[in-house]
């Protein structure tokens, strides 16, 4: 059996509801299990057992968000030259235009020789005011299917040994 790990970190929900659809879009594929896992409990054993990975992250601060940043930190050279040619996949949930995040992760990636499966899937929420960055967020129907249609994907992926 193959494993997809996808690991996420969410402050207002948002990013929650889009690693959940794709965990839920993986589960579709028999052959694969899906672990979701918050960036604060994941770690380089996570890495290594897994044999693809979505990140999901909000995007604070034009960045990933720190406790995406703590999980890489903690991981990066755990893992280095041990996971190389895996597949991977990034989900954004941004209150702009989410592209540094995205850039972030990969460079990252890009460090770990990952292979990306798809362009990263930014969500954008247009919170700009205070009060719309920290409220609660619920993503609409139609983003949530691109969430579920990429973890399904993934899992379709490993599942026939093209990623």
């Amino acid at each position: 059996m193959k494993t997809l790990l996808i690991v996420y970190h969410s402050m207002t929900g948002g990013t929650l509801q889009m690693a959940q659809a794709a965990s839920a879009g993986a589960a579709t594929e028999a052959s694969v299990a899906a672990r979701l896992l918050h960036a604060s409990e994941a770690g380089p054993g996570d890495l290594l057992a897994a044999d693809g990975y979505i990140f999901a992250t909000p995007e604070n601060l034009a960045a990933i968000s720190g406790l995406m940043k703590d999980f890489f930190d903690r991981s990066y050279y755990q893992v280095l030259e041990q996971i190389n040619g895996r597949p991977y996949a990034t989900m954004i949930c941004a209150g702009s235009d989410g592209q540094n995040a995205a850039r972030q992760i990969e460079r990252i990636a890009t460090g770990w020789r990952l292979k990306p499966i798809a362009p990263p899937l930014i969500i954008c929420t247009h919170a700009q005011t205070k009060e719309e960055i920290l409220s609660p967020k619920d993503i609409g129907s139609t983003e949530i299917e691109l969430c579920t249609d990429l973890g399904a994907a993934m899992a379709s992926g490993l599942a026939m040994g093209i990623f």
